[in-house]
């Protein structure tokens, strides 16, 4: 029996209580009662049972009844439910639903015929979504911030797509303004042997890129000689070659971390296609846009700004929330209904003004646009900080992280947390191959999963017989209980926009695989135990094992890791 199963039968007994009372007293009004009305929870003690809900106390006040009278009125029906073993009312009114083994037993099936597909809503069915994350600058190796918001954004990606949404994984290709000057000028100092500029970038990476420029200079007839251009001219050469090469790195890098989008987005076709100012001229239809010294300014504080914003200075160069305008203005034209930007912990003052902005165009913050902040990222060595990349010089890079644990263990570690919190990363725990590794924990978990499947055939159990009644012990309660809760996971995170929520799951799930395994008396075998013949208890419990391995599966599949079948 599945929640929503329950949950429907709930659904009808509720409402048939509802009437009954209404019957006996006019006083109360007209209710429409719907499955919201009763929700369903696992609760923290399994002694309590399997399902407890509220719902006795969420109506009592609209019926004017005593919760716990009312929750010994629909319990008394819910025990007649098929399925259903016991209904007992605790507390000041909620009720405890206890499933006979059979029904709660029939959830390993359900899971196997499902695959791949089990798990997944309709949260967001047919919602277009545009999901920008990473969009770090073509300046450098990506960092790992950015390294993080790949893992989250990519994974948050897959959940909004398991409950139906349409989504739009977008970079935001800033290839217009001040950063790209001091790029270009750190590779022309580079190549012509000189100091970094002061306010450049430095590390190991700018001379290779800068070698890089020189060489497709050379093989391009157009450029001519190089070293004799004026310097103007040089360096708009390492500007345009340097920005293409640093983003294809950038590029190839995410593709290796099992990243890649499906639209790149540059800043400056902003500019060129007249973008911004269609989205100026939009708001200053709307009456959002007024002049003042010699400048054009949005009226933010009319949406709760603290400040109204320059949109183009007196000297005609338009300032930075330009380029937001006219990409919010895109995005909505493109069709996108919600648009989440992933952002790092600096741009945090900046959530007011964009949604602000949003408002001025007359849709709703936090809905049509939603900004998600993550907070830093360190590396954990010998119990001492990585400070410094080898090839990036001042910051610790995405390669770095890969190269000491592997993508699977970085995107792990990387989605596990919330993003809310600041995040180490302990590079000694993340190579041990035992259980206080979490990713190794939970691949361990699936690998056994297929290596007793595998087994199994060898002995002869295969999966011809299903009697859920069989699984009665305790364990194996507890892991039915543990896969009933992930298609409930999957969309708390959506709606939540929290990846981590899929990846402790999968934890808790997998320890509660490995405790059903190491039951120590044969209760809860698959194979038999030496010239013990096969049982429908063998080949009920590997429906229970093969349910198990796919959930982990699927949940791994969402935040991006692989599933491997051999450790």
């Amino acid at each position: 029996m599945t929640p929503a199963d329950l949950s429907a039968a709930l659904l009808a007994i509720v409402t048939t209580v509802v009437s009954r009372r209404r019957e006996a007293d006019e006083s109360i009004p007209e209710l429409t009662i719907t499955a919201e009305d009763i929700p369903l929870e696992r609760p923290k003690n399994r002694e309590h049972g399997d399902w407890a809900s509220n719902v006795a106390m969420r109506l009592a006040k609209r019926l004017g009844a005593n919760p716990r009278e009312l929750a010994g009125e629909i319990a008394e029906g819910a025990a007649a439910i098929d399925g259903v073993a016991s209904a007992e009312v605790a507390g000041p009114g909620f009720i405890n639903f206890r499933l006979e083994a059979a029904a709660a037993g029939k959830l390993a099936q359900t899971i196997v015929e499902a695959g791949d597909a089990y798990g997944r809503g309709d949260l967001y069915d047919g919602l277009l979504v545009n999901l920008e994350f990473v969009s770090a600058n073509p300046t450098g190796p990506i960092h790992l911030g950015g390294a993080r918001w790949a893992a989250v954004g990519d994974s948050l990606a897959r959940i909004l797509q398991a409950e139906g949404a349409d989504v739009t994984r977008e970079y935001y290709f800033n290839d217009h303004g001040s950063q790209i000057d001091r790029f270009a000028r750190s590779l022309l100092a580079a190549y012509l042997g000189e100091p970094t500029p002061e306010d450049g970038y430095g590390g190991a990476y700018i001379g290779e890129i800068a070698a890089q420029v020189a060489d497709r200079a050379a093989a391009d007839p157009e450029i001519g000689d190089l070293a004799g251009l004026p310097r103007e001219q040089q360096q708009e050469v390492f500007r345009r070659i340097g920005t293409q090469l640093m983003f294809q790195e950038i590029k190839d890098r995410l593709h290796s971390f099992g990243v890649d989008f499906d639209v790149y987005f540059h800043e400056d076709s902003l500019h060129e296609s007249g973008a911004v100012e269609r989205a100026i001229a939009r708001l200053d239809e709307l009456g959002h846009i007024f002049e003042a010294d010699g400048a054009i300014w949005l009226r933010t504080t009319t949406f709760g700004d603290d400040r109204d914003r320059v949109v183009v200075r007196s000297n005609g160069e338009p300032a930075y929330i330009s380029g937001d305008l006219g990409y919010y203005l895109d995005k909505r034209e493109r069709g996108f209904e919600q648009n989440i930007i992933m952002l790092g912990a600096d741009h945090h003052g900046y959530i007011g003004r964009m949604m602000a902005m949003t408002e001025a165009f007359g849709d709703i913050p936090n809905v049509n646009l939603q900004i998600l902040i993550g907070q830093m990222v360190n590396l954990v060595k010998d119990g001492e900080p990585v400070r410094m990349s080898k090839r990036a010089g001042t910051i610790v890079t995405l390669d770095d992280l890969v190269d000491a644990v592997g993508v699977d263990a970085a995107r792990y570690s990387l989605v596990r947390s919330s993003t809310d919190s600041q995040l180490d990363i302990d590079l000694d725990l993340l190579a041990k191959r035992s259980n206080e590794n979490p990713v190794y924990y939970v691949q361990y978990a699936h690998a056994r999963t297929c290596s007793v499947a595998a087994n199994a055939a060898k002995a002869g159990v295969d999966r011809s017989v299903f009697k859920p009644e069989l699984l009665t012990h305790e364990t194996e309660s507890a892991l039915l209980g543990g896969l009933q809760e992930f298609p409930r996971v999957i969309a708390q995170a959506a709606e939540l926009r929290e990846p981590h929520r899929v990846a402790r799951y999968i934890e808790e799930l997998a320890g509660l695989y490995h405790a059903w395994y190491a039951v120590r008396d044969g209760s809860t075998r698959v194979l038999p135990h030496g010239d013990e013949p096969v049982t429908d208890a063998h080949r009920t419990r590997l429906w229970l094992n093969d349910a198990t391995g796919q959930v982990v599966r699927n949940g791994l599949g969402l935040v991006g890791v692989s599933a491997p079948e051999r450790m």
